[in-house]
C-alpha cells in the first residue's frame, strides 16, 4: 500500500522559520506533500509580522502597516520544474481545494499546497471568523488571492492551470473589512492610502504574472 505523508504548517514556519527544510524537502525529488496554512502573520506566536505578511497589514513589529511585498513561495517551488504546487482556498472553491489535494497525493514526487486561512488576527468586520469561508470567496473574487494548479506530469497544454478569474473590482473594500487594514487609515492614514494602492498593484501583478505562466507552461 503506497503510504501518503504529509507534512503541515502555518506560514511562519513554511515562509520564514522553516523554510530551509521546505525548501530542502522540495529539492529532495521524494513523494512527500507539504501543506501550509496560509495567515499571512505569525498567528500562534501573537501575530507578529511574517515574510507572508502583504503590504500594508498591521501586525507585531509592523504597526505602521508592513513596507515590503509578500513572499511568493509558490512561484518559487515552481521554479524547480517537478514539484507540484497549488494554491487554493476551501471557501472560494471547495472542489478546486479538493482536486488540488488528490493531484498532490497522486503525483510521484514533492507536492506544496498553500491554503489561504483567514484568523482571527485579520479581524474580520462582518461575521468574524464565523464568516471565514465567505471572506476566502472575496479574497478570490477582488483578486486578492489566486487558485491556481501546476502540475508537471501533466499532458502538454494542461500543466497550469489558472482557477481563479479576473479579479471583478471591490479590491480596497476587501481591505477595509479587515481591521489588520482598516485600522492603519486610522493611525496613518496618508501612509495608508500609499501602501494599499501598492498592496493591490502587488496583487494586479501577481495575477498577470500567473497569466504569463499559464502560456509559458502550456506551450512548452
Amino acid at each position: 500500500v503506497k503510504k501518503s505523508q504529509w507534512i503541515i504548517g502555518g506560514d511562519g514556519w513554511g515562509y520564514d522559520i522553516g523554510y530551509g527544510g521546505v525548501d530542502h524537502v522540495l529539492a529532495s525529488g521524494m513523494d512527500v506533500n507539504i501543506l501550509i496554512v496560509d495567515t499571512e502573520v505569525y498567528s500562534n506566536t501573537g501575530g507578529q509580522s511574517s515574510k507572508a505578511t502583504p503590504v500594508g497589514a498591521v501586525a507585531k513589529f509592523a504597526s505602521s502597516g508592513k513596507r515590503i511585498r509578500k513572499k511568493d513561495i509558490g512561484a518559487m517551488a515552481m521554479t524547480y520544474g517537478y514539484v507540484y504546487v497549488a494554491q487554493v482556498a476551501m471557501g472560494a472553491n471547495p472542489a478546486q481545494t479538493l482536486k488540488a489535494i488528490h493531484e498532490a497525493e497522486a503525483y510521484d514526487g514533492p507536492s506544496l499546497i498553500i491554503g489561504y486561512s483567514p484568523c482571527e488576527m485579520h479581524s474580520i468586520k462582518k461575521g468574524g471568523m464565523q464568516n471565514c469561508q465567505a471572506e476566502m470567496k472575496k479574497a478570490v473574487e477582488c483578486g486578492y488571492w489566486n487558485l491556481f494548479r501546476f502540475n508537471p506530469e501533466a499532458a502538454t497544454g494542461k500543466k497550469f492551470s489558472l482557477d481563479s478569474k479576473e479579479p471583478a473590482g471591490g479590491y480596497q473594500e476587501f481591505l477595509m473589512n479587515e481591521a489588520r487594514y482598516a485600522s492603519l487609515t486610522r493611525s496613518f492614514p496618508e501612509r495608508a492610502e500609499e501602501l494599499f494602492k501598492e498592496n493591490e498593484q502587488a496583487a494586479m501583478d501577481r495575477y498577470a504574472h500567473l497569466l504569463k505562466l499559464k502560456t509559458v507552461y502550456n506551450e512548452a
